[in-house]
């Protein structure tokens, strides 16, 4: 499941056929999106018009958190130009965007193909269209590890959504203030009642001190949750499993084998 997470993060939205996920990632990303630039390069073109501003605003999108401000200064553009760019972006539906009351709007790709080719290859084209790989090698080796969290947390509030049905979720995604307080997990149930969590992409088995940390962030937020959840990669200490209850609920890779089916 981990790996068919990470594929996903690279791949998903294409309709290529059966995608090897045994095979390691980056031997995939070299046959079937390098070797193919030209290709998938005019695909892009059409939807971006191949416009130098929106390939600037897209990659400063793919490697950040995605905030309104921090994208524009990535992208060195000013904010009303950044805006005017969105705009297009959005009715074109490259990305989508979401709202958190008092912070910056995030955008997000529509497809986590587009995530990955705006992160890795269309920043380093001149390099991949005369055949040398080397540098989105370096950059894919780089961040391997970190690049699939985005696309865990998303596929995480999913599975949050399916698993607590009884809860009757209306609304998830996540929580944000531009001071940097951010929550993977935020849900409003149809009876008010409030479920916040995280979701942790780690090797190592998440400790008790996280149900701390949690607590600590939404008393920053003025939030009282009714239940906290946590989904993590390699599972939960003895100590956590321990405290398991109604209101802490535990999630781990297996449970994603639901949404699979």
């Amino acid at each position: 499941m981990e790996d068919a997470i990470e594929k996903f993060a690279i791949f998903g939205g294409v309709s290529w056929g059966k995608i090897d996920t045994s095979k390691p990632s980056f031997e995939l990303i070299k046959d079937l999106i390098l070797d193919d630039y030209a290709y998938i390069r005019n695909d892009i073109t059409e939807l971006t018009d191949g416009q130098p501003l929106y390939h600037s605003i897209l990659s400063a999108i793919a490697l950040s958190d995605g905030k309104a401000h921090a994208v524009y200064k990535r992208a060195r553009v000013e904010d009303g130009v950044g805006q005017k760019a969105i705009e297009t972006l959005l009715e074109r539906r490259i990305i989508r965007l979401k709202r958190c009351k008092g912070a910056d709007d995030k955008f997000i790709f529509t497809l986590p193909f587009l995530r990955f080719w705006f992160a890795f290859v269309s920043p380093l084209f001149k390099g991949v269209r005369d055949g040398d790989y080397k540098e989105v090698e370096a950059r894919w080796s780089a961040y391997e590890n970190e690049f699939p969290q985005q696309i865990f947390k998303e596929l995480s509030q999913l599975l949050v959504r399916d698993t607590l049905k009884e809860e009757s979720i209306m609304d998830i995604g996540e929580y944000w203030q531009n001071d940097g307080l951010n929550l993977d997990i935020y849900a409003k149930t149809k009876d008010k009642r409030v479920i916040v969590g995280s979701c942790k992409y780690s090797n190592t088995k998440i400790k008790k001190s996280e149900v701390a940390r949690i607590h600590e962030l939404t008393q920053k937020a003025n939030l009282t949750p009714d239940v906290v959840v946590i989904v993590a990669k390699k599972g939960f200490s003895k100590e956590l499993k321990a405290l398991k209850s109604p209101t802490l609920r535990l999630l781990t890779l297996k449970n994603f084998q639901t949404m699979v089916e």
